[in-house]
């Protein structure tokens, strides 16, 4: 008997599903059932009875308000059990470990949700003066490294939709207080890969991080320092921080399948 290929065992009505939910990314993060049918190219019937389907078992919510769907809370814990199981969560920890053992400044792995970013991972300073660990804290993202360079990297459309009014609440005097000033940055930003947090959330701290990529050549995570602004010199953070991370998280992307 020959032997069956891969092919041979796909199930449409499942690939179709995967295919429907791979349409919600950062981009367009919600959508209606025209939006979907016309992307997939399938009637609106079979949209709406898979849609039906992943809504019962939580993959999809329908916001019945604007008649639109987006991705649900199974979703986001499927990600997490990847993170923690063997994805970025776990190959970070070998990255930060030799930021910290090189800089010996802290080093962390955040994620961008939504407005805020959530610092996941860390390896704390063994210096005696240092930064409070923001382990698994969620910070404003206009204020801080790694939201910053997270947001470099989105659509421009997206960034009026996480930000829809102009103005910004400042943390310290130096907090960018509005959109416009934000989005100059988020545009030196992205050519240099780098972002940086001038003690725009704290006093006296500054922070540097790079982006994370994955086989898709998305931002999934950033890598970042922090430190007291003493050591933090603008000198040292252009040429030892941001060149360290930038070299770590080159080789971190590359291990999730990223390619330059």
């Amino acid at each position: 008997m020959a032997k069956k290929e891969k092919s041979d065992y796909i199930i449409h009505a499942v690939s179709n599903a995967l295919e429907l939910l791979e349409q919600f990314h950062s981009a367009e993060e919600a959508m209606s059932v025209s939006d979907l049918a016309l992307k997939l190219k399938m009637q609106k019937n079979t949209v709406i009875r898979l849609l039906t389907n992943l809504e019962v078992r939580g993959y999809v919510e329908h916001d019945k308000a604007f008649d639109r769907y987006r991705l649900g809370l199974k979703a986001l814990e499927l990600g997490q059990n990847y993170l923690h199981q063997g994805g970025l969560l776990r190959r970070a920890g070998p990255a930060l470990e030799n930021i910290v053992q090189s800089c010996h400044e802290t080093a962390y792995l955040a994620l961008l949700e939504k407005r805020h970013i959530l610092y996941v991972a860390a390896v704390e300073s063994d210096q005696t003066v240092r930064v409070v660990s923001r382990l698994g804290t969620r910070l404003p993202a206009y204020c801080t490294a790694s939201g910053k360079v997270h947001m470099a990297h989105l659509p421009a459309a997206t960034l009026d939709k996480l930000y829809p009014e102009e103005d910004l609440e400042g943390f310290t005097p130096t907090t960018l207080t509005s959109k416009e000033s934000l989005r100059r940055e988020l545009q030196e930003i992205a050519p240099r890969d780098y972002a940086i947090d001038n003690e725009e959330y704290e006093k006296e701290i500054r922070c540097v991080a790079v982006p994370v990529r994955d086989y898709t050549q998305s931002v999934v995570g950033a890598l970042s320092v922090s430190g007291p602004s003493f050591r933090m010199t603008q000198v040292r953070i252009e040429e030892e921080i941001a060149p360290l991370l930038l070299s770590v998280a080159t080789e971190l992307s590359a291990t999730l399948g990223y390619i330059r």
